[in-house]
Formats: C-alpha cells, sequence, structure tokens
C-alpha cells in the first residue's frame, strides 16, 4: 500500500470520518494504541503480504 492508495481511501470518508481520522493521528499515544491493537497488526501483516506464520 502507497500514499496514493490511503489517499484513495481517505477520499472515501465522509469530511466527519476525515476529521476524526485526522485528530486521531495528531494525537500520538492515540495512534501508538491503535497501530498496536491486534486488528491494526492483522491488517498491516495483511498489506505487507505476510502469511500467518509470518
Amino acid at each position: 500500500m502507497n500514499s496514493k492508495d490511503v489517499d484513495k481511501l481517505f477520499e472515501k470518508l465522509s469530511p466527519e470520518q476525515q476529521k476524526k481520522v485526522n485528530n486521531i493521528l495528531a494525537d500520538k499515544a492515540q495512534t501508538e494504541k491503535i497501530l498496536k491493537s491486534p486488528q491494526a497488526q492483522a491488517l498491516l501483516k495483511k498489506f505487507m503480504g505476510e502469511n500467518k506464520n509470518g
């Protein structure tokens, strides 16, 4: 996934959703908490092409 893919996904969000995402990303602690969640880790592995036994 590259920045163009992220931009395309972001554009599909409503203005309210975009604001929420920006607020979360502006808060480093909140961003780290989300990225460390099992769900985010699984998505990152999927996007990076790693298998479950990785």
